[in-house]
């Protein structure tokens, strides 16, 4: 139950959390390279976790999160999805309201 102790952790201390392969310099695929720039475009700081890096994590976040692949997005704690959700919600620009949002919370807690 410790790698589920961990990432419980990481999403509650982090308003806004990209679980994702390599880092937002250093994507290591393409999901995650888009996930990254459709963020980076809202303009607000937020914490990644690489799981090539932490095998643990990548074993059991899917099931942590009921949602089998990766990258995925968290914000306030709740699963906002992965790739395809963060791109279709950039594009309608409801991305760059949540991630304000939660960047303001965060400002303010």
């Amino acid at each position: 139950m410790e790698i589920f102790d961990t990432i419980k952790e990481q999403i509650e201390n982090n308003s806004i959390l990209l679980y994702m392969k390599g880092s937002p310099n250093q994507p290591q695929c393409g999901f995650s390279a888009r996930t990254v720039q459709a963020l980076m475009a809202c303009g607000e700081r937020f914490a990644y976790v690489d799981i090539l890096s932490n095998p643990e994590i990548r074993a059991n976040l899917p099931k942590y999160g009921n949602w089998p692949t990766f990258p995925q997005l968290w914000v306030n704690g709740e699963l906002v999805g992965g790739c395809d959700i963060v791109t279709e919600m950039a594009e309608s620009g409801e991305l760059q309201t949540l991630i304000k949002e939660a960047a303001a919370g965060q400002a303010t807690a």
